[in-house]
């Protein structure tokens, strides 16, 4: 029989073999603000975008946006986009209140629901589909609805604490060199006396040998 030998791939082959695998497993990203805070009887922007490997094309292109309450409640879709054209589902909560703004050959999803009311608060979802990616992309975002506007918070007591914080440092290390230069002081100052009593001595002994004092006997007349 005979022997059948198998080439190894070429260099162009692995590259393009690695760009195929790199395809099928990078999925679809999609970006969200996931909590939004909204004034009761305000505007609220939900924004959505997403990033894809591949070029949008309308024909396949897909994307909704789903509503619901609380966590076991049901999904509601309220927008959704196909075939080039943007339906609304008229969901009786939101009326005529749910606007998009968004762009999709743009990657923008973007939706609004105007003067929004205390039950609108709950979980939005915006899904993505961009074949050929394979995969659905979703972003989950929270409105939460406020019935007042929270209070500012005054940037006063930062700012002291921040520079009562840093004087008291600065003090610390000021501390830490004046020891610090103490310490070495006193370690040189041993060897100086030392010295200076030596070279005392010496004097001494060369000046007045055996370290006995001179007396003058004053002479009698």
């Amino acid at each position: 029989m005979g022997r059948r030998e198998h080439s190894a791939p070429s260099g162009p082959s692995l590259v393009i073999l690695a760009l195929c695998l790199l395809a099928v497993v990078s999925g679809m990203e999609v970006i969200i603000t996931p909590t939004v805070q909204a004034l009761n009887g305000t505007d609220a922007r939900l924004f959505c975008k997403f990033n894809s490997c591949y070029k949008m094309d309308n024909k396949l292109f897909s994307m909704n946006w789903t509503y619901k309450s609380c966590e076991n409640c049901s999904e509601e879709m309220f927008i959704q986009y196909s075939n080039k054209k943007i339906s609304y589902q008229r969901l009786e909560q939101f009326q005529n209140r749910v606007e998009f703004i968004g762009n999709p050959s743009k990657y923008d999803l973007t939706v609004v629901i105007r003067e929004v009311q205390l039950q609108d608060k709950g979980e939005y979802r915006c899904y993505v589909l961009n074949p050929p990616d394979r995969d659905k992309g979703i972003g989950k975002i929270n409105l939460q609805i406020l019935t007042e506007v929270p209070p500012e918070r005054d940037s006063t007591v930062a700012v002291l604490v921040g520079a009562s914080v840093g004087g008291f440092l600065a003090i610390v290390i000021l501390i830490l060199v004046i020891v610090k230069c103490v310490r070495r002081k006193k370690q040189q100052n041993p060897n100086s006396e030392d010295q200076k009593t030596e070279e005392e001595v010496k004097t001494d002994g060369e000046g007045n040998p055996g370290g006995e004092l001179k007396a003058t006997i004053p002479e009698v007349p």
